[in-house]
C-alpha cells in the first residue's frame, strides 16, 4: 500500500490535476483506491459506462479500440480521465499486459470531492481550459 503523500506525488503528474496545491491533491488522494490486476485482466470494455479513471503505478495497460491499439499506458500514465466528467460510453478497452498496480478514482467519489472543495474544482477547470486553448492553438496553426 502506498501512503497518501505518495498518492499526492503521483497525482501531481496528471495533467488535469497539475494546477492543484498539495493540500487540494490530498483530498483527491483520500479517494484513490490502490488496486492490483493480473495479466490479461480487462479493466473496462469499449462501450461500457464510465465510472472511474486510473493512474498506473507499475505495469502496462493496453488501450485498444476494436482490436486496434491506441496506446500503452505505463508508469505514471493516467487513462480513462474523461470518465470523471462525461457519461458517454468508453471508446476503448483497457486490458493489462502484465500484472499492474494502479490508483483508481471513482467518479461518484470525485464528484463529492468537487462539491465540497471549490478550490479543487477551480484548479481542474483552469487545467481543462488550458488544454482546450492549447488544442485550439494547435488546430489553428495547422490550418495556416
Amino acid at each position: 500500500m502506498i501512503t497518501t503523500v505518495e498518492k499526492v506525488i503521483f497525482l501531481q503528474e496528471v495533467d488535469i490535476f497539475e494546477l492543484l496545491t498539495t493540500e487540494d491533491l490530498s483530498h483527491i488522494a483520500a479517494i484513490c483506491d490502490e488496486i492490483t490486476v493480473s495479466q490479461d485482466a480487462v479493466l473496462y470494455k469499449e462501450g461500457a459506462y464510465p465510472d472511474s479513471m486510473y493512474l498506473v503505478l507499475s505495469g502496462q495497460i493496453r488501450l485498444h479500440q476494436s482490436g486496434t491499439e491506441v496506446m500503452i499506458a505505463g508508469r505514471n500514465d493516467a487513462f480513462g480521465t474523461w470518465a470523471l466528467f462525461d457519461d458517454q460510453p468508453r471508446v476503448v478497452t483497457a486490458e493489462a499486459l502484465e500484472e499492474s498496480r494502479m490508483l483508481r478514482i471513482d467518479k461518484e467519489d470525485f464528484i463529492d470531492v468537487l462539491s465540497e472543495n471549490v478550490r479543487v474544482m477551480q484548479g481542474i477547470l483552469k487545467a481543462l481550459v488550458q488544454r482546450m486553448h492549447s488544442l485550439v492553438s494547435r488546430v489553428s496553426q495547422s490550418q495556416d
